[in-house]
């Protein structure tokens, strides 16, 4: 006879019934149930006003929630010294405006900022210091003063910060935005070897297209909760799309009419980027 069926793992981190208003004001979430899944590449998507920056914060700590629970591994997390300094070394959030999050003299004393607060050695801050900012392409920068940055470096210095805490999930608000094509192609480089090593990411976005190329699940905000799924069926669901203020990702309709067309099996993925989709187009071009 077999054994018992073996649970899955639980969430590395996970909201349960999760309600939050701000005071005064009108809920912004309620009863809602999200959940961060080791290894998998996660884009967060909804309309301004979704509640994408408060769900954001709540799994961060940064906001606690009026109702429910978030846990850690399974496990409920307090909001004392020792629950929150557990939660910030496996979390970390880092915002969209890298100006908000950048406050030391010099690159290298930003990204040290988490690792000294955790009493490290100094040995060991140097360490996680260095390898952060080698991940992130900065270690040249280490001592140019931070008001001397451009915009794209600044945003390379704030999750450099982040990384240093070497957490296991890693959650960005934003990060693709106000850089230029060079700067999101590097980013997104960048966001690749830190999966490969083993972190998980969860990015906010408004970019569909991003979020199609990127991720392995999407999760979309709407009025009536989160909707969470593989990225390239749950971003062709046209009504949850509407539900969430989104357009369709140009590449879910141009598998769309592949399929229809005869030039893409339907058990076949679509194309995620340009380059996949003059792939297809390049193998369906008949030949002399």
């Amino acid at each position: 006879m077999s054994g018992p069926a073996q649970s899955p793992e639980p969430a590395l981190v996970a909201l349960r019934g999760a309600s939050f208003a701000y005071e005064e004001g009108p809920d912004v979430l309620v009863g809602l149930d999200f959940e961060v899944r080791e290894g998998r590449a996660l884009a967060l998507l909804g309309r301004n006003g979704s509640g994408k920056t408060t769900l954001m914060r709540l799994l961060s700590g940064g906001l606690r929630p009026r109702a429910g629970t978030l846990t850690l591994g399974g496990e409920p997390v307090t909001y004392d010294r020792k629950g929150l300094t557990r939660l910030r070394t496996t979390v970390q959030l880092v915002v969209q405006d890298p100006d908000d999050q950048l406050f030391a003299a010099s690159v290298g004393q930003d990204v040290s900022f988490g690792p000294l607060n955790l009493g490290l050695p100094d040995a060991e801050v140097r360490s996680r210091v260095g390898e952060a900012l080698a991940a992130l392409d900065i270690a040249a920068l280490a001592d140019r003063p931070t008001h001397m940055l451009s915009y794209g470096q600044r945003k390379r210095t704030a999750i450099a910060g982040a990384v240093a805490m070497r957490p296991r999930v890693l959650i960005l608000d934003e990060p693709t935005a106000g850089l230029d094509p060079d700067g999101q192609e590097r980013l997104l480089t960048t966001l690749d070897g830190l999966r490969a090593g083993g972190t998980t990411v969860v990015m906010a976005t408004h970019d569909v297209d991003l979020a199609l190329r990127w991720s392995d699940d999407a999760a979309l905000l709407t009025p009536d909760g989160v909707r969470t799924g593989p990225t390239a069926p749950t971003l062709a669901r046209t009504e949850l799309l509407r539900q969430a203020g989104l357009r369709l990702p140009w590449g879910v309709a141009a598998a769309g009419l592949l399929r229809t067309r005869g030039l893409l099996a339907d058990s076949a993925p679509g194309p995620r980027t340009a380059e996949e989709l003059a792939a297809l187009a390049a193998m369906a071009t008949p030949t002399d």
